[in-house]
């Protein structure tokens, strides 16, 4: 623990003491709509056992007219946001709520139209707002009041209010979006004044010691909203004695990932934007920005860049990273890889997940403390040493199962190992690397550079064998696209063809002056196989049978940061919908797939990112062959890095 002094030492916030400086600040979940549930209930709980010392709940309705999951909207939220303080009250850890309106970014709850500060819709609207009447913003004013009193009622020990990331209050502040002509526009005095007005109704309806701070923060266009105008809110909200502490975020919709960056944005990336909103600031300030362990945490306090670190994603990977890391367990820490594959991409497509963590979002059935030894310890076959098999083993192992290991290549990591060299996915072989040093540390018996066929894992005389012998990319003069299966792909003998796996091994070469990536998939290898050859100076043609780039991973959010990277880079254009007909040396002819139109793109090397096959010969050798038989990750279909950890972990998980 002296290693992170800072971290360790209590802080006040208003009347509230936090037992250390680590808060899970608000993410979405999706995990309950409408009141909390025992899902969200166990989710929140495994971290508040893992050492973080506040938490802050997802967005929270307190109106109708504004709706996404969690609702304070009316009495019937008290009773199961008290079930939730009360299961949290042992650990210590405290616990607010953030109280939201999301302006013209979110439905109603009867699925009309949103209240907005104006007629002007936003970047993802699908239709103009309701302009509020000053009525209806003195009924919303009463209506978060409101809200914070039930909350306070229901056990909480704050709320904060969701004054930033694009939300209804940016949109009063900001000179352009408010173009209202009464009390809450045109002044900068009056665009805050829905703010002021509600962080007052708030005291006036919850004690002294019920904490009040506001979450705040400026647009990437300044145009919009200025950090210097965050700045002052915040001032101004201090000066009135209105907040006990602000949380400063960055960005909004017009580039919605500034708010949660992946892998190719440094820790603590928001720091320029989060000193600059909080020059002058008193009161207790949190700060977020990628921040995944207790290491870079501390270095943040020791600066005196917050009094409050937001480790979020880190979390979500490991909800035991405080505990761990406090009690000298580092290295065992599962790494958040920043992907943002299920804690932001889940969430636009149903619910939270996350790539490296089985259990995240199922909880109650997953959690790692419900792994208890197994009543009858088996002998356990994994054949395969990518992050499927290894976490089939390190769970299995868990369970008290003897397990062995083999694997054909000379290293543990299967095609990671490749993925990593492309540039901006650096981070995600971190996570083989944890597996493999988990499954040393629990003692699975592990045999490199084997390669064994059914006999052989017959010889081991297994009672459980679980394959995970991955998958391989389609060499290229067997390509078939999915669009146009039919259609055999001419390739001329000269042309350079790689696949995205061979040019994973080789991205730091060159690759001539201009490229063509074709991505059947839609997935990460494509973004990287265009920024690998990028970067190599190459000028790049995207192609893609899909209606827009990379959308398997649009709601990442690393689209539009690679997108941006690559049009300021200026050699980059997309060709949606089209095919590819053949591949001459230095060149590549494509086509729409709505009709016969042609064009012939310059490319000196051309990338093909495909389905890979899956390597299932082992698993359908031993059907019927041994007791309990499972087969999962890319050598059940070839697909990423969250179903394959996730099948591994369940299928350790099965063994009886």
């Amino acid at each position: 623990m002296s290693m992170y002094r800072r971290i360790f030492s209590p802080l006040r916030i208003g009347g509230v003491e936090i037992p250390n400086r680590i808060v899970r600040t608000a993410h979405a979940t999706r995990l309950a709509q409408g009141y909390v549930n025992d899902d969200l209930i166990a989710y929140h709980l495994e971290r508040a056992k893992g050492g973080a010392g506040l938490s802050i709940l997802e967005s929270t309705s307190v109106h109708p007219s504004s709706t996404f999951s969690l609702s304070a909207a009316d009495d019937g939220a008290i009773a199961p946001m008290r079930r939730l303080a009360d299961a949290i009250a042992p650990t210590g850890m405290k616990l607010f709520t953030q109280l939201w309106h999301g302006g013209y970014t979110d439905p109603a709850a009867d699925g009309g139209l949103p209240w907005a500060v104006g007629p002007l819709p936003g970047r993802y609207s699908v239709a103009p707002p309701i302009p509020m009447t000053t009525e209806q913003i003195g009924e919303l004013v009463e209506a978060y009041g409101k809200a914070a009193a039930r909350m306070q009622a229901a056990g909480l020990h704050g709320v904060e209010v969701l004054a930033g990331a694009g939300y209804l209050f940016s949109q009063f502040f900001s000179p352009v979006l408010n173009q209202r002509d009464d009390a809450y526009g045109g002044s900068f005095e009056n665009r805050i004044r829905a703010l002021l007005e509600t962080l007052r109704a708030i005291r006036a309806a919850t004690s002294p010691d019920f904490a009040l701070g506001v979450r705040i923060g400026g647009s990437t266009d300044a145009r919009i909203l200025s950090t210097d105008d965050v700045n002052a809110i915040a001032l101004r909200a201090q000066a009135e004695g209105l907040i006990d502490f602000v949380n400063i975020t960055h960005g909004d919709y017009y580039f919605h990932v500034e708010r949660y960056a992946g892998m190719d944005r440094p820790v603590g990336y928001q720091l320029p934007a989060s000193d600059h909103v909080s020059q002058g600031i008193t009161v207790p300030r949190i700060i977020v920005g990628r921040y995944a362990t207790l290491d870079d945490a501390e270095q943040a306090l020791k600066e005196g860049h917050a009094e409050m670190i937001s480790i979020v994603r880190g979390m979500i990977a490991d909800p035991m990273l405080v505990a761990k890391a406090r009690d000298g367990r580092g290295t065992e820490v599962r790494p958040c890889i920043s992907c943002n594959q299920g804690c932001i991409g889940g969430v636009f497509t149903g619910r939270m997940r996350c790539a490296v963590n089985a259990a995240v979002g199922d909880e109650r059935r997953l959690a790692e403390d419900l792994i208890v030894a197994a009543a009858q310890p088996r002998k356990v076959v994994v054949v395969g040493g990518g992050v499927a098999g290894m976490e089939a083993a390190r769970v299995a192992r868990l369970m008290g199962h003897r397990v062995t290991l083999i694997e054909a290549a000379s290293d543990l990591g299967g095609l990671l190992n490749t993925a990593r060299h492309l540039p901006k996915l650096h981070l995600i072989g971190d996570i083989a690397i944890w597996l493999e040093s988990e499954i040393y540390r629990l003692g699975v018996d592990v045999r490199l550079a084997t390669y064994v066929e059914a006999d052989e894992v017959l010889a081991e005389q297994p009672e459980v064998v679980i394959v995970a012998t991955g998958s391989q990319p389609v060499d290229a003069g067997e390509f078939r696209q999915t669009a146009d299966p039919a259609a055999a792909l001419a390739i001329a003998p000269d042309a350079r063809v790689l696949t995205s796996f061979e040019l994973g091994m080789e991205s730091r070469g060159d690759f001539g002056k201009t490229a063509l990536v074709f991505d059947d998939v839609g997935h990460y290898e494509a973004i990287g196989c265009c920024e690998a050859l990028i970067e190599a100076g190459a000028e790049v043609t995207y192609v893609t049978r899909h209606q827009m780039f990379a959308p398997a991973v649009e709601g990442t959010g690393r689209t539009q940061a690679a997108l941006q990277r690559f049009y300021k880079a200026g050699n980059f254009r997309i060709v949606t919908q089209s095919a590819l007909v053949s591949i001459e040396r230095g060149s590549a002819q494509i086509r729409s797939l709505y009709g016969e139109r042609t064009e012939t793109v310059a490319a000196e090397t051309v990338v093909l990112a495909g389905y890979r096959q899956s390597q299932n010969e082992v698993w359908a050798a031993l059907r019927e062959r041994v007791p309990q038989l499972h087969i999962v990750g890319d050598a059940l279909s070839a697909r990423d890095i969250q179903p394959a950890i996730r099948e591994g972990h369940l299928a350790a998980r099965s063994i009886t």
